[in-house]
């Protein structure tokens, strides 16, 4: 197991979400905290409150890439790609993940069966991290 993989296994039995895990891979890559973020995070879980929608890893994934491109203060202007690399995302994760499982909520993916979470998670929630990043250095942004 890699350093990336063993630190999301750390997270994750930290009780951490995967819409959490993406963001505080991130936000460590770059040296910074911002719990606040984390805990806005939060409310991504198990498919939005554990409710079974739409899966964390992919609505944290279009939040890891609003965190770079979207707008956050007076003086920033939000990335004239920023939607169409979230739809980027997006199409990549149904064609991976939404149609060998029926769908991209959390339910489908799960399959009515939690214990997935144990072996389908991580190795989405990694792939999803790294698809953000490319989409996002594809256009343009310097990452570390």
């Amino acid at each position: 197991m890699d350093d990336f993989m063993s630190r999301m296994m750390e997270l994750s039995m930290q009780s951490y979400g995967c819409s959490q895990i993406l963001l505080m891979l991130r936000l460590e890559a770059d040296g910074e905290e911002n719990p606040g973020l984390i805990r806005a995070m939060g409310g991504l879980l198990g498919g939005m409150g554990f409710s079974g929608r739409a899966c964390g890893a992919l609505t944290g994934g279009a939040c890891l890439i609003g965190y770079y491109a979207a707008k956050g203060g007076p003086g920033e202007k939000q990335s004239s790609a920023l939607n169409a690399m979230i739809t980027e995302l997006v199409e990549w994760f149904e064609v991976e993940y939404g149609k060998p499982y029926g769908g991209t909520d959390c339910a489908c993916i799960m399959e009515g069966n939690l214990a997935n979470r144990m072996t389908r998670c991580p190795p989405m929630i990694e792939a999803v991290y790294f698809k953000c990043l490319e989409i996002l250095e594809d256009n343009g942004y310097e990452l570390n």
